[in-house]
């Protein structure tokens, strides 16, 4: 349940708190007051999209924060590591720069988490949801929704997964002859290619590596001559190892005298062995430089080959390897093309049949849940002064789709002696308000969301229609939270909780509050609503009646 709301600094909001309490809750106001952004900002926290033109003119930031009671162990909390707590806090700031910072319970989530936690909690109805009733592309969405049927559905799912890849493959393998042929010459041509230049793994990195010392081979060699003349020594002066066997010899006279001069010994026979092995690698390294021209040039036509091959098939040996490989498959494939095919052929048609009786099944189940699902509709419908009104879910075979292989379709009579023909030709703007609130109520049933929003549902409904509305809105707010955007006086006579959204200017600033009403409160907005601004005695006395009956 939704039990406070803290807003700040969205639209012309500056700050505001609202609690909400069980049963029925309604918010009032003028047209323009702001009654839309208490339900952005409910949006927001629910991890719905925010914009930054949410943001309170002259603010860097808006944020809204929002507490949950009685909200259970939801398998989400565990799932990403944020801790449980019946009395939930959701936080949401939003920043001019885009960023957007998330917390449940303390926690940083981001958006996308924080949504899945909100459609779980609440579950806003708006007048969008009423056209989406027009849309016989959403029906069979609906009709699942009413349904416990998601094992049939991911069984099907499954079944026509591997219908799908094996189409897949088939399409694949099938061409015409001379693309075929086309193809397998290419084919050849590259594999040739490649087995001629015989490559190795790896090899054009040892001789990129080779290139580079022959092509330096002169400054190598005169530096390694340097570094053994350093070492070993010259005409002119001792090498270091020389100079070190020196004074190890020097050291090891002295040792004997003081453990002082031992440890001088000890660490400089220690450089000296280090230095005479450093010397002889050294030594051997430069031994070991050969280069000619000759050599150079033979590795810069390899790596011409393989640069050629590189353009074509891959960046690396390792590359254009994989790419054989592939190239060597793909040929094996079309060559061997019609018998695979065959063999691919005769697997579709058993998935094929496994998906069919798997659809079939999941058909039986709509078609059994559809019967339940009208009967459960039209007795909403009556409740909503709707008695004589028909309604049933037609069923159309398609082929194998992603969802089954039925279209659904809804239709209805609104009058009696008329024919059954689609909702969106048949139902008016009240009709659809009513025959939204009728499925919203059926289908809640089969969820666990404890807070409704119904946001100005109630649209082109009137007079007596209007009184069953707001009853069946009332009767639902007894075992669900009812959060309800209205103009209807008949809708906020009936609220447990009755709330007004005011706008008002202050220093060239507009400012809008939400109070809750007392009884005399909620008389006079009754009043305003059902007579406008002129609130007279006779109003007043009307609300007082409402309020009373």
């Amino acid at each position: 349940m939704l039990s406070l709301l803290h807003i700040e600094n969205i639209a012309v909001i500056e700050s505001a708190d609202i609690s909400f309490d069980r049963g029925f809750n309604v918010l009032t106001g003028e047209t323009g007051a702001g009654k839309s952004i208490v339900i952005d900002a409910i949006s927001a926290i629910l991890g719905e999209r925010a914009y930054r033109d949410m943001i309170r003119t002259g603010t860097e930031r808006a944020s809204v924060r929002a507490v949950f009671t009685e909200v259970p162990q939801l398998p989400w909390f565990a799932e990403n590591g944020v801790e449980h707590d019946p009395e939930t806090v959701i936080s949401r700031e939003i920043h001019l720069d885009g960023k957007n910072i998330c917390r449940v319970n303390g926690s940083l989530v981001n958006v996308t988490i924080l949504h899945k936690l909100g459609i779980q909690l609440i579950n806003i109805h708006g007048q969008h949801d009423s056209a989406a009733l027009f849309d016989e592309e959403n029906h069979l969405t609906f009709l699942d929704s009413f349904a416990d049927n998601a094992a049939l559905r991911q069984d099907y799912s499954e079944k026509y997964e591997t219908v799908a890849k094996l189409r897949r493959e088939i399409n694949a393998l099938t061409m015409d002859e001379s693309e075929k042929l086309r193809r397998m010459e290419t084919l050849k041509y590259q594999i040739a290619e490649i087995e001629k230049a015989e490559l190795e793994a790896g090899e054009d990195e040892v001789l990129e590596e080779r290139r580079k010392v022959l092509q330096n081979a002169e400054k190598l060699s005169n530096g390694m001559e340097t570094a053994v003349e350093c070492l070993y020594g010259g005409d002119e002066s001792d090498g270091a190892a020389g100079l070190l066997a020196q004074a190890e010899y020097a050291l090891a006279r002295l040792a004997k005298f003081s453990d002082t001069f031992s440890e001088l010994h000890d660490k400089v026979s220690d450089l000296m062995y280090q230095v005479q092995d450093a010397a002889e690698e050294v030594r051997d390294v430069r031994d070991s430089l050969s280069y000619s021209a000759d050599e150079l040039e033979n590795i810069e036509s390899r790596l011409d080959v393989i640069h050629k091959l590189r353009r074509k098939y891959g960046t690396t040996c390792e590359d254009i390897l994989t790419y054989l490989d592939k190239a060597k498959a793909e040929l094996d494939e079309i060559e061997f093309a019609d018998d695979h095919l065959e063999h691919l052929k005769k697997n579709l048609k058993k998935a094929e049949k496994s998906a069919w009786d798997a659809a079939k099944i999941l058909r039986e189940n709509r078609q059994e849940t559809a019967k339940s699902m009208s009967a459960r509709i039209l007795t909403e419908l009556a409740q909503l002064d709707m008695p004589r009104v028909q309604f049933s879910c037609e069923f159309t075979e398609t082929e194998l789709t992603a969802n089954g292989a039925d279209a659904v379709a809804f239709y209805m009579s609104a009058n009696a002696g008329e024919a059954l023909k689609p909702l969106s030709k048949v139902a008016s703007g009240g009709e659809l308000a009513r025959i939204m609130l009728a499925m919203k109520n059926v289908l809640a049933e089969k969820d666990q969301i404890g807070t409704l929003i119904f946001d100005e549902v109630d649209t082109g409904v009137s007079g007596r229609a209007a009184q069953k509305v707001a009853e069946k809105l009332r009767s639902v707010a007894q075992h669900k939270q009812v959060l309800c955007v209205t103009h209807l006086p008949q809708l906020a006579a009936l609220a447990d909780t009755h709330l007004l959204i005011a706008k008002s200017e202050r220093g060239g600033r507009t400012y809008t509050s939400v109070t809750p009403l007392d009884k005399e409160g909620r008389k006079r907005e009754l009043a305003r609503i059902i007579g406008g601004t002129n609130i007279t005695e006779t109003t007043l006395k009307s609300a007082e009646e409402m309020l009373q009956r």
